[in-house]
């Protein structure tokens, strides 16, 4: 057995998964529906450009912050929930992070205890200008949780689900969702640089809008939707997201030219290069 990397149809090495999280910032809409905030990446984007995601990104070595800066969840606990030796807190945080610089929305506790308020013009202010430096590099994560005497809320954060980017990519990531519910007094919107629009939108709206060809979605995002889709309130959702059942690793492979992940017929026969796959196949994989 070779122990080089896999490679594509075209030759070239599958570059190592690189540690990402997502976060699906949800509330309630409708009776018996929820919404999830989603945003339309830039065209130029070097990943998925002019894709519909959910906030988030690349974990970083800066997100390995203290214990003491997340309420709720230890590093151990982290890693059990999430099957890690280590690293696992830097996930939860990341996520976080995400939706702050992606979203504007900040999931933490002010010094009194309280989840963090923007109601106030001064304070939406300075949360305004903090995410603006901190999306400029003038400021860092930890640094502005110190700052302002702040505590990640990882207590609210749960664990969704487990997807890898398939061989074939040029861009991998090994990508940990993450849901939380929208603070009341928060407001999210995009970035207006990586991301060009947002919406509050139902989970079948959405999925709606993909096979309709209105919105791009890519399959991962697709299958997070048509799950979330399932539940009638947050709490339902939160309380499913919970729960101690296996979160299996959802590789997509290439099974007869349609992608496949575990569970579906011909997985385990698949190929895992899908660099042959068409783009209108990935929507025909998809069965809602």
């Amino acid at each position: 057995m070779s122990d080089s990397p896999p490679r594509s149809q075209t030759g070239e090495a599958s570059p190592t998964p690189r540690p990402a999280a997502t976060v699906l910032l949800i509330r309630d809409s409708a009776p018996n529906r929820v919404q999830v905030f989603m945003e339309r990446r830039h065209l130029n984007s070097g990943f998925v450009g002019g894709a519909y995601v959910f906030p988030g990104g690349r974990v970083d070595d800066a997100d390995a912050i203290p214990e003491g800066l997340c309420k709720g969840l230890s590093e151990a606990q982290a890693n059990q929930r999430l099957g890690l030796d280590c690293g696992g807190l830097s996930y939860f945080v990341a996520a976080l992070r995400e939706c702050f610089e992606e979203a504007g929305v900040l999931l933490a506790y002010a010094e009194d205890g309280q989840l963090l308020d923007f109601s106030a013009p001064d304070v939406e202010d300075l949360y305004r200008t903090a995410r603006d430096q901190l999306n400029a590099g003038k400021l860092g994560f930890q640094e502005l949780l110190e700052r302002e005497r702040l505590v990640l809320a990882t207590d609210r954060m749960h664990y969704w689900s487990h997807w890898i980017t398939p061989f074939g990519e040029k861009r991998r990531y090994d990508t940990r969702f993450f849901a939380a519910e929208a603070p009341e007094n928060q407001t999210a919107t995009h970035d207006d640089w990586e991301l060009t629009s947002s919406a509050w939108v139902e989970p079948g709206t959405a999925l709606d809008k993909a096979m309709a060809r209105e919105w791009m979605i890519i399959f991962p995002t697709l299958h997070t939707l048509k799950g979330l889709e399932g539940f009638a309130n947050i709490t339902d959702a939160l309380s499913w997201a919970s729960g101690d059942q296996p979160r299996p690793i959802n590789l997509p492979k290439n099974f007869e030219g349609c992608p496949v992940i575990p569970g579906d017929p011909g997985y385990e026969q698949a190929d895992e290069d899908i660099s042959s796959i068409t783009p209108a196949s990935w929507f025909t994989g998809f069965k809602r």
